[in-house]
């Protein structure tokens, strides 16, 4: 079959790899009819998640149909139509029991290297890094999914693979970051990053409560689409002081909640403070390029709440943890749960309360996917989120 594998950095191939094979009573073969790029996937292509290797096929948001199930999978046929959660999660385990799925402590062959990067394990993850478990990824013909019987969900035929698979990642991830900041009628929540995780967030935070949201980007077309879309208030950062400008906008008070969308890549207008970042993670001295989440923190209101679902993957420099504990805020993060909410959020998509599909701004085959990559990683043509079709 074909697949997108990893050759280094910023460098994919398209190439013929082994298909799939049950490996597992609990597993299920899935043919891919839709997979897509993700903002996440720019950490490994730009080369700063580690323990990945030569050939590594890549993509942890794919849906597609099955074709085969292993003797444990009970709830799903051949001919079924699923979404596949990018967490792989086991359902049995005491973090599974308390739904706290992208934690599981069975799914990770390889926990032993994330311990010691972290202390602790967290799942295993579909096409990103040996440190979750080396799993092959769904920018692919077909996938592997194990633990089957736990993840994959059944999707309404009348919706189209443009509304649905966002359910794999953004939309829950994006709505995992709203409810963690515990909204309120009448809270502003203020959110880094108008890429399709950000937008997600901030078209959850308005269904969860908030009367305003406000999105903080540099690029036009992503502001626009966060207004037009989402219904939004948008700073563009390269243009305004940005914790001046959200007090500005609250009465001096700051957002009640605060939203960091962004990660471990994050750009800022402030020329002294990129370079600083670029050049202490150039030279290994940090991982994290941090701007983004240190601007939330200061930017927050007295006694808010943080919330952090773009992806860091190690240490950061100049954390700002005087400004976090002498004004009582509140950080929550974490890889989303996604088979929490996938179910729920389903439903919001076929209720017509939620339509994420306007996110996917191009389409491109599989083989086009080394293109699909520069574009989306470039922000070319006005690029949002880019679907392969295999």
């Amino acid at each position: 079959m074909k697949a997108t594998c990893w050759q280094g950095r910023n460098r994919v191939e398209v190439q013929e790899v082994p298909d799939p094979k049950i490996l597992n009573a609990r597993d299920a073969i899935v043919r891919i009819t839709s997979t897509a790029i993700c903002g996440s996937d720019l950490h490994l292509y730009d080369g700063y998640m580690p323990t990945m290797q030569h050939g590594d096929v890549l993509g942890h948001e794919f849906m597609g149909e099955v074709v085969e199930v292993g003797p444990g999978v009970d709830n799903l046929k051949a001919g079924d139509r699923v979404v596949v959660p990018f967490p792989i999660a086991c359902g049995n385990c005491n973090a599974c029991e308390r739904e706290l799925y992208s934690l599981c402590e069975n799914s990770n062959p390889n926990a032993g290297i994330q311990e010691k990067m972290m202390g602790h394990s967290g799942a295993g993850i579909f096409g990103y890094s040996h440190m979750t478990g080396g799993f092959a990824g769904g920018q692919a013909d077909y996938a592997r999914v194990p633990f089957a019987d736990v993840g994959p969900l059944k999707v309404d035929d009348s919706l189209s693979d443009e509304q649905v698979l966002p359910l794999a990642d953004i939309l829950p991830t994006g709505w995992m970051g709203a409810e963690m900041c515990d909204i309120q009628q009448g809270d502003v929540i203020a959110i880094w990053g108008a890429g399709p995780v950000g937008l997600m967030a901030a078209s959850s935070a308005y269904l969860l409560g908030a009367e305003r949201v406000i999105v903080i980007d540099r690029f036009d077309y992503r502001l626009r689409m966060a207004r037009e879309r989402c219904g939004a208030e948008t700073l563009d950062y390269e243009s305004v002081d940005v914790p001046e400008a959200l007090k500005e906008l609250t009465g001096g008070r700051g957002p009640d909640a605060c939203i960091d969308a962004v990660g471990m890549e994050a750009h800022c207008g402030h020329v002294p403070i990129q370079l600083y970042d670029r050049v202490k993670q150039a030279t290994r001295m940090q991982t994290e390029r941090g701007h983004a989440l240190r601007e939330a923190i200061q930017s927050c209101g007295n006694g808010g709440t943080v919330s952090v679902i773009g992806v860091y993957g190690g240490l950061m420099d100049k954390f700002p943890v005087g400004s976090m504990m002498n004004r009582s805020l509140t950080i929550r993060n974490g890889q989303c749960h996604v088979q929490r909410y996938i179910g729920q959020l389903h439903d919001h998509i076929r209720d017509g309360e939620l339509d994420p599909s306007f996110v996917f701004t191009h389409q491109l085959p599989l083989d086009a996917a080394p293109e699909g990559y520069e574009t989306f990683k470039h922000k070319q043509d006005e690029c949002m989120k880019v679907m392969l079709k295999p």
